[in-house]
């Protein structure tokens, strides 16, 4: 049996067989099993044979070759065939995936015919897929060619194969595949849980800043996948609200928004993640064509289906045509044998290099700012250590307008805060000078730091919660021994920080938002000018900080001479205020985590041996708490937290700088 591209005839079903006219004048010819066709019900049910055996197609001559194009690309596809030297010109976009039938049997979708789209200009579309290929062409006749003479102007034909395969998997849908010019996307992104606060708030509208700005292709394809039962245009309305251009972005505004909700499609994945991901893969298949495209996806969801989800996305969404990166949020675990257990679990199933855990604390300036002001000028580097540095804070508070949801709950300050960002930022700034920029090669600073911080004793701890009652109007589900306050000094038992105690402090629902790096130098040896400073030798201590709110800064506390007759001495600050040096708005967290994954760079990510080490600081503490029922000292809502962080600072020498 043979398939001939001689002829054409739409639709393809036996009661509409015209005459058979030729299409082409150097026609090919592809011979194949009767048997192998057979398999195929489209192929068997829908090529009408003709005496001689042959299945001929039927249809308009002028533009029969370039409509072929998809159908024959299924069918060496399907049939493992030896691609032929023959191409059609390029499809400017794909055509809508429709599956029309509502009522199939769960086994057989069956075969779909349907006319009930326009041809616009002359266009027939032809949908097929199966286990190893899903391709959707559409061509369009250039202007005054005729096109499908036989038939009526307003019928379309589809043809669509669904066989007991994840592409066959695929639910009614209105979405059109929309492609640039460029050819097919070299991008996919997937986001799922994408009906989530997170993903609403924060990643697609990172996502759309990305693509407004220019760090995502143009033809980049974006996909939501949850379990709600919504359409393209749901999503779309969704996310739209949270969609905006920056002040210095301005133009075109319109225009980008549009297309990149055109470029965005929804999937149900319902409750069984394989078949869901079967699904996602196939979609993006379709898309991708066979062009080379690579594969993120920012896994947003509830830390108890993370495993599923992971497992599921690896077996069945994975490309084979580019890299796959996952993104996965906190917490990575509840202590450290469960991060242990989650770690060994995703690492069955993907590389080292392909996991990003993000912690969107870790993409503001002030984190890149460590290493920057350190490394690229002289006068900083040589005081860098214990000779000169007398004590580092770090302090993060939260104000009245911070809420906590059930999440924070099941976790408090500690897992959520403080065994990620703040230890992420001790390393940074503890480590020792990389031997490059590399992702790895500062990874392989920071857990030389982690694994050099001295056992955290219980009495260096302070624990609080905030006091709060319903005239308080906070969203706030807690128990009485969830932390929502968390002090504590440690230190780094190495050549350059010996003796250095660096102070922690995170709290929420305190006076004030806050989040700042302090670094304080020791006092003068030997200082002549002590007379002249003052009671309080401490306030003219020298210090480097870098605020990111409630105004992101630079700042440097140096001494300096009053204005006027005599001698006398006053602490200022010389201060870079990035507001007023630089008239830009400053890119979300979010943004620049996900172009760092874009890139491949993962410095701001923790890696499994630095996870495994951030946790064996704080387990122990963990452990001691449950097994003592200690509960946190209580403080004010809008205070300044509990009355015991200030009795640790003494008790380390140190005065808490931001007070």
């Amino acid at each position: 049996m043979s398939v001939s591209y001689s002829s054409f005839s739409a639709p393809f079903s036996e009661s509409s067989v015209g005459k058979p006219f030729p299409a082409c004048p150097n026609s090919r010819t592809l011979s194949v099993p009767s048997a192998a066709i057979s398999r195929y019900p489209v192929a068997r049910n829908n090529f009408p044979a003709v005496a001689d055996g042959r299945l001929v197609l039927h249809g308009s001559a002028g533009t029969f070759c370039r409509r072929i194009c998809g159908l024959k690309l299924w069918i060496l596809e399907s049939l493992n065939l030896q691609h032929q030297n023959r191409r059609c010109q390029p499809a400017s976009e794909f055509n809508s995936f429709k599956n029309q039938h509502k009522d199939q049997s769960a086994d057989h979708f069956g075969t779909n015919s349907s006319n009930e789209g326009q041809v616009s200009g002359g266009t027939s579309a032809i949908n097929l897929s199966n286990d190893s290929i899903d391709e959707t062409t559409r061509t369009t006749s250039p202007p005054g060619q005729s096109s499908l003479p036989n038939l009526h102007p307003d019928v379309s034909t589809e043809v669509t194969t669904s066989m007991e395969s994840p592409s066959s998997l695929l639910q009614t849908h209105s979405s059109k595949f929309s492609v640039q010019s460029d050819g097919a996307p070299s991008l996919c992104i997937a986001v799922i849980g994408a009906t989530g606060e997170l993903a609403r708030k924060k990643i697609f509208p990172a996502l759309f800043a990305l693509y407004y700005s220019g760090f995502l292709p143009e033809n980049v394809g974006i996909f939501g996948y949850s379990r709600k039962d919504l359409t393209d245009e749901g999503l779309r309305s969704i996310i739209a609200a949270t969609l905006t251009c920056r002040v210095d972005h301005q133009s075109n505004c319109g225009d980008k928004m549009h297309a990149f909700l055109n470029r965005t499609y929804y999937l149900n994945g319902g409750y069984d993640n394989k078949v869901g991901m079967a699904k996602l893969n196939a979609w993006m298949e379709m898309i991708e064509g066979e062009s080379v495209a690579n594969r993120i996806f920012y896994l947003s969801v509830p830390h108890e289906a993370l495993l599923d989800v992971a497992s599921s996305l690896a077996d069945h969404a994975q490309t084979r045509k580019g890299w796959n990166r996952i993104i996965i949020e906190k917490p990575f675990g509840f202590d450290a044998l469960s991060s242990h257990q989650l770690t060994r679990s995703l690492l069955s199933k993907f590389e080292e290099k392909q996991i990003y855990r993000i912690d969107h604390l870790l993409g503001r300036n002030i984190i890149e700012n460590l290493t920057v002001l350190r490394f690229s000028n002289l006068v900083f580097e040589p005081l860098w250590s214990r000779k000169y540095i007398r004590n580092v804070q770090i302090i993060l508070s939260e104000d009245l307008g911070m809420q906590i949801g059930r999440y924070f709950d099941g976790y408090g300050i500690i897992r959520d805060v403080v065994h990620s960002h703040i230890l992420q930022t001790i390393a940074l700034l503890a480590m020792e000078p990389p031997i490059s920029l590399d992702g790895e090669d500062i990874r392989n600073e920071k857990v030389k730091v982690l694994r050099s911080i001295r056992k955290l004793e219980l009495s260096n701890v302070i624990l609080g919660q905030f006091k709060a009652s319903s005239e308080d109007h906070v969203d706030v589900y807690l128990n009485n021994l969830t932390p929502t306050f968390f002090a504590a000094a440690l230190y780094i038992d190495n050549a350059r920080w010996d003796g250095v105690p660096f102070l922690i402090k995170a709290g929420m629902g305190l006076i004030q938002h806050r989040v700042e790096i302090r670094i304080q130098f020791h006092n003068v040896p030997g200082n002549v000018y002590r007379e002249r400073i003052g009671h309080n030798i401490d306030l003219a201590t020298n210090e480097l900080i870098l605020r990111d709110a409630p105004d992101e800064a630079i700042l440097v506390k140096v001494n300096n001479k009053i204005p006027g007759l005599g001698l006398q001495l006053d602490a200022s600050e010389l201060n870079l205020l990035y507001k007023d040096k630089y008239n830009v708005e400053v890119p979300d967290s979010y943004e620049h985590l996900l172009l760092d994954v874009i890139d491949g760079d993962n410095h701001l990510f923790m890696r499994s041996d630095e996870l495994a080490a951030a946790w064996n600081i704080l387990t122990p503490i963990l452990h001691e708490m449950d097994k003592n029922n200690i509960a946190p000292e209580l403080y004010e809502l809008g205070g300044r937290g509990p009355v015991g962080a200030y009795y640790l600072c003494a008790k380390h020498g140190v005065r808490w700088a931001d007070e």
